[in-house]
């Protein structure tokens, strides 16, 4: 046991610790936050030795990029549309892996597999199932000789081939393959916190509410989702987080490129924003940075103050 006397022991053994986090914590965000001001910055021409003026004009250049607008579109749609559906996917996925006592481990595994799995390999075997794969004619006809997995599937229930991400796609269907996507990926996460949740619950709510006969959908309402709120605000704030930083899935399945073989920067994202400036720009990749973590900040405050006024401890 530590005691008063040798304090200096406890800061010996934080040592480590506490380097690790001041170099590659807490100086990148001082650093950022110095680069942010600093007007047209580049490393290389400080390493040159020429001296920046403090000022604001990085956040405007960000804020007046032709592709800022793009960015912030597409990582607030993604946002809007991945969070709720993974939400309610997981949520409904683990009532039933909590119902089923067979077989539950093995489930889980299933389920938390694509959680280790490297994002890029999954986003070119997801890039592999919307691919279509066709032959050249000439002019602008093609001979399809596959239209990929989920246009097989789609094609039993005798729907036409559609062109999800290959050149001349439309947005909203690479907006579609994306969600599809990111909310597979999504959901072993959920599931593994709200079904931790759910086997915490005290089981006399469920036996005096079957008591009761109370149906399996009112008990669902008000009895299982109050109790998992706690959880239910954890997966949505981090369901948010997670979604404005979205960038590896897309280049799992469009590449670098960020779109269709025509269209680049399509389906870019804030992340992909940064990373894109971060070469040459690197005060403007750190305002944005800033105005990122800006928006996050704003998201979280908000889901903050609505989960106090739904959540029940």
């Amino acid at each position: 046991m530590v005691g008063s006397k040798h304090p200096w022991k406890a800061w010996i053994y934080l040592a480590p610790a506490l380097v690790l986090l001041l170099v590659f914590t807490a100086w990148p965000i001082v650093n950022t936050i110095r680069m942010a001001f600093l007007v047209d910055y580049s490393s290389s021409a400080e390493i040159g030795g020429r001296v920046f003026e403090f000022g604001i004009d990085n956040f405007k250049d960000v804020i007046n990029y032709q592709q800022f607008i793009t960015c912030l579109t597409n990582t607030i749609l993604l946002c809007v549309l991945t969070v709720p559906i993974s939400t309610i996917l997981a949520l409904l996925i683990a009532v039933c892996l909590n119902a089923i006592r067979p077989l539950q481990r093995l489930l889980q595994t299933i389920f938390f597999l694509p959680y280790v799995t490297n994002s890029i390999a999954i986003g070119m075997v997801f890039a592999a199932m919307f691919n279509i794969i066709g032959t050249a004619l000439g002019g602008e006809n093609q001979l399809i000789t596959t239209a990929g997995i989920i246009n097989n599937f789609l094609g039993l229930f005798g729907v036409e081939p559609i062109n999800w991400i290959n050149a001349g796609s439309s947005y909203w269907a690479n907006i579609a393959v994306m969600v599809v996507y990111i909310v597979w990926d999504a959901l072993p996460f959920k599931i593994l916190i709200l079904l931790g949740g759910l086997q915490s619950v005290n089981k006399q709510y469920y036996d005096a509410a079957r008591v009761d006969g109370t149906s399996r959908v009112r008990v669902f309402r008000k009895i299982t989702v109050p109790l998992l709120s706690p959880m239910l605000a954890y997966v949505v704030i981090t369901g948010f987080i997670g979604g404005f930083k979205e960038y590896s899935s897309i280049v799992g399945i469009f590449g670098e490129d960020m779109g269709p073989v025509g269209d680049a920067g399509r389906l870019n994202t804030m992340v992909g924003f940064i990373y894109d400036a971060l070469s040459n720009k690197q005060g403007r990749a750190s305002a944005a940075a800033l105005i990122l973590f800006g928006i996050i900040f704003i998201v979280t405050m908000i889901n903050l103050y609505v989960s106090k006024k739904k959540t029940h401890y």
